[in-house]
C-alpha cells in the first residue's frame, strides 16, 4: 500500500458539493494528485473542516459554486438529490456546462489506473446487510493475505484509500445514492443483496430503486462474476438481466434452498454440493447467512483458497451496531441493533429470538412497522422512543402487542431490564426499524448511547 502520485490529476479542475465523511476526503484527496479544487458546504462545520487541510500539489478553494464551465466533474455528497425529489441548483449547473456528475468511487477507480496499478474492485450493494457484507469479505482476503482497502459507504471514503498493488482488492460498499452516480468504475466482483422498499423519494419509486442498485453490475463482462440473492423478485429479475449480458452469475440464499448456487444447509454453507464454511456466532440469521454465502463466493472468484476461507469466517468479529451483544444481566442478553433504519432490517433481528422486550421508534419509513406483523407474537413488550412513536403505537395496539411510549432511551433501557426480568424475556433489543436523526445525529450514536445506558446497568446489577 502507497500513496497516490501527486501529478496524477494536473490540469483537471472539480467541484466538490458537501464536506462530510465523503466530501472532505474527496476535496483533500484530489488536490493531493494534483488537481485544482473548489469545495463548498453550505454549513460552517463543513467548510471548518477544510481550514487546516494543509499543503498541496494542486489548489484547494473553498467558496460558493457558481458556476462550472470548464471543470472537468462535479463531485456531490451522496445525500444531496441531483435528481429527485429536487434538483439541487449546483446539480442544474453541472447539466447546463455539460459537466459530469461523479461518486467518489468513480475518482478512485480512475486515479488507481491512472496510477498504473491491477488492483481489483469487490464491490457490494442491497437494501441490507452490506456493511456486514463488506466487513467480511476483506477480513476473508486478509486471511488469503490479499492487500485490501475497504470503505466507500462504509468507513473510510473511497478517495482516503491508499494505493493498492496489482495484487490488491478494493472492498467497496455502495449505496443506491452512489451508484448512480458511476461513469467508468468497474467491478471484478459485484453482489446485490436484496431489495425492499428504501429511498423511494430518492428513486421516485421502486423501479427506479431497483435500477441504481443494477448499476452496480455496468461494464462487468464474461470474465467477472455477479453475486445475487434468490429471495425476493427483484433481484431475481435483474439478475436474469445480468445472465442476458453473457456475465456470470451465482445465487445465494441463506436458507437451505438447493435452487442457489450458495446456500445453507445444517449450519454450513454449501456450494455446488461442497461445504465451504460454517459461519460462527457472530453471524446470527438467516440475513447473516446470506451475507456469508455472498462473501465467500466473492472471495472465492478473487482467489481465496476454500480451506482459507473456512478458518477465516470464525474469527469474524461482526460488526458495531449489528446485532452487537453488549452485555448480558441477570440471564438477558442486550444486544444493539442500531443499523436497523427500516422494518425489513428490524425484521432480521426480530427473527433471531423467541421471546424479546423490543426498542424501537426514530423517525418511521415508508409503511412504518406494517411488515413486521409476523414477529409480533415474539415481543414480550414494546417501549418506543422518538418522533413517530405514536404512529408505531398504532399498529402496536391494533394488534394486542403490549407497549410503552418511553420517549428516549434513558427511560426505554431501564424500562427494559425490568420487563425482561419480569416477563422471561432472553433479549432486549434495540432494532429501532427507523432513522435516528429525530434524536442522534447518526445511527452509530444511537447505538453508542444505548451501549452506555447498558453499561450503567451492569454496573448497579
Amino acid at each position: 500500500m502507497s500513496a497516490f502520485p501527486t501529478d496524477l490529476f494536473t490540469g483537471c479542475r472539480f467541484a466538490v458539493l458537501g464536506l462530510g465523511r465523503n466530501g472532505a476526503p474527496a476535496a483533500k484527496a484530489l488536490a493531493a494528485m494534483g488537481a485544482d479544487v473548489q469545495a463548498w458546504d453550505d454549513g460552517e462545520a463543513g467548510r471548518a473542516s477544510l481550514d487546516d487541510a494543509g499543503a498541496f500539489s494542486g489548489t484547494l478553494t473553498v467558496a460558493p459554486i457558481e458556476k462550472l464551465d470548464g471543470f472537468t466533474a462535479l463531485v456531490m455528497s451522496p445525500g444531496i438529490p441531483h435528481i429527485l425529489p429536487k434538483v439541487h441548483p449546483v446539480a442544474a449547473l453541472a447539466k447546463a456546462a455539460g459537466v459530469p456528475i461523479l461518486s467518489d468511487a468513480d475518482l478512485l477507480f480512475q486515479a488507481v489506473r491512472k496510477a498504473g496499478s491491477k488492483a481489483r474492485f469487490a464491490g457490494v450493494t442491497g437494501t441490507n446487510g452490506k456493511s456486514t457484507t463488506t466487513a467480511l469479505l476483506a477480513h476473508l482476503l486478509r486471511h488469503a493475505s490479499l492487500p485490501v482497502a475497504e470503505g466507500g459507504n462504509l468507513g473510510p471514503a473511497s478517495l482516503s484509500l491508499p494505493l493498492l498493488p496489482d495484487d490488491g482488492v478494493y472492498v467497496l460498499e455502495m449505496s443506491s445514492y452512489m451508484l448512480e452516480r458511476l461513469q467508468t468504475l468497474h467491478f471484478d466482483t459485484a453482489c446485490l443483496l436484496n431489495l425492499t422498499p428504501d429511498h423511494l423519494d430518492r428513486h421516485g419509486d421502486m423501479a427506479g430503486y431497483a435500477a441504481a442498485k443494477a448499476h452496480i453490475f455496468d461494464r462487468m463482462d464474461g470474465n467477472d462474476l455477479a453475486v445475487i440473492g434468490n429471495g425476493d423478485q427483484w433481484c431475481r429479475d435483474i439478475a436474469a438481466e445480468v445472465k442476458a449480458r453473457g456475465i456470470p452469475v451465482e445465487s445465494i440464499s441463506g436458507r437451505d434452498d438447493e435452487a442457489a448456487n450458495f446456500h445453507m444447509h445444517d449450519g454450513a454453507v454449501v456450494s455446488h454440493g461442497m461445504i465451504i464454511a460454517r459461519p460462527g456466532a457472530t453471524l446470527p440469521g438467516t440475513h447473516n447467512a446470506e451475507n456469508a454465502c455472498a462473501a465467500l463466493a466473492m472471495a472465492l472468484k478473487l482467489g481465496a483458497a476454500p480451506d482459507i476461507l473456512a478458518k477465516g469466517i470464525g474469527d469474524f468479529a461482526g460488526l458495531a451496531h449489528r446485532q452487537k451483544r453488549v452485555a448480558d444481566i441477570n440471564g438477558v442478553a442486550y444486544v444493539d441493533d442500531s443499523k436497523a433504519t427500516n422494518a425489513d432490517a428490524a425484521s432480521r433481528a426480530l427473527g433471531c429470538y423467541e421471546h424479546i422486550v423490543w426498542i424501537a421508534g426514530g423517525m418511521a419509513k415508508a409503511g412504518g412497522i406494517d411488515d413486521l406483523v409476523p414477529y409480533f407474537p415474539r415481543i414480550t413488550r414494546t417501549f418506543l422512543i422518538g418522533r413517530d412513536a405514536p404512529a408505531l403505537a398504532e399498529t402496536l395496539a391494533a394488534h394486542d402487542v403490549p407497549y410503552e411510549i418511553a420517549g428516549d432511551l434513558e427511560h426505554a433501557v431501564p424500562a427494559a431490564r425490568k420487563a425482561a426480568e419480569a416477563g422471561g424475556a432472553e433479549v432486549v433489543l434495540l432494532s429501532p426499524a427507523c432513522a435516528s436523526f429525530d434524536q442522534f445525529a447518526s445511527f452509530e450514536a444511537r447505538g453508542r448511547r444505548f451501549a452506555e445506558l447498558v453499561h450503567g446497568l451492569e454496573e448497579n446489577a
